[in-house]
């Protein structure tokens, strides 16, 4: 095993876009019954595809959803602030013992650098970053694993992946990589050690 890859939301930063409409909304069911409403899920997987937030925004028929939608993205960096603690210690153990660590994940172009000022340390800690928006791909596609592949210069089978995504998960092992789907750090940490990529502490 050659090198980890990380997902990022989820595994490394909680992500929860309730908190740039609960201003407006006021609540955690109100905004749940909103982001039912817009199917908020799948209009930001087109986003993380490679839409801008102008088009996302102008594919909403009512103006008053229109209006509310356009908060995520003012408010995006309230939606990522709180790292999984857990998951940062077991990365730099990683790192420390000499693993080479890279990132897939899926997120929005014009969002991303958001994230990155959130974290700065997501931008200087991977060797190679494939992030969805900017290549027009998403997971579970093939086509953006071997992206990472081709730029870590890396065949498949020396990366281990690691989703929250149980689809996105499988797509990396259907494409060659070995792959856990995340759930906690305890099980991770499990897993890693199994491979004997944390060594003896």
């Amino acid at each position: 095993m050659k090198a980890v890859v990380f997902d990022i939301g989820n595994v490394l930063l909680r992500w929860d876009p309730h908190l740039a409409f609960l201003p407006e909304l006021g609540c955690r069911a109100a905004v749940d019954d909103f982001l039912a409403r817009v199917d908020f899920y799948a209009w930001n997987l087109e986003n993380d595809r490679g839409r801008s937030l102008g088009e996302a925004l102008a594919a909403i028929d009512d103006p008053a959803d229109r209006a509310i939608l356009a908060r995520y993205g003012e408010r995006f960096h309230l939606t990522v602030r709180e790292p999984i603690a857990g998951t940062w210690v077991l990365l730099e153990r990683l790192q420390a013992r000499g693993i080479a660590l890279h990132a897939i994940t899926n997120w929005s172009a014009e969002l991303w650098p958001v994230g990155v000022g959130v974290h700065p340390r997501l931008g200087e800690v991977f060797g190679v970053t494939v992030v969805s928006g900017v290549e027009g791909l998403i997971k579970p596609d093939p086509r953006i694993y071997a992206t990472l592949c081709e730029r870590a210069g890396l065949a498949a089978a020396d990366c281990l992946f690691i989703d929250d995504s149980r689809a996105n998960a499988e797509g990396a092992r259907a494409f060659g990589m070995q792959a856990h789907h995340f759930t906690e750090p305890a099980l991770l940490e499990a897993e890693l050690n199994e491979r004997g990529l944390l060594g003896h502490e």
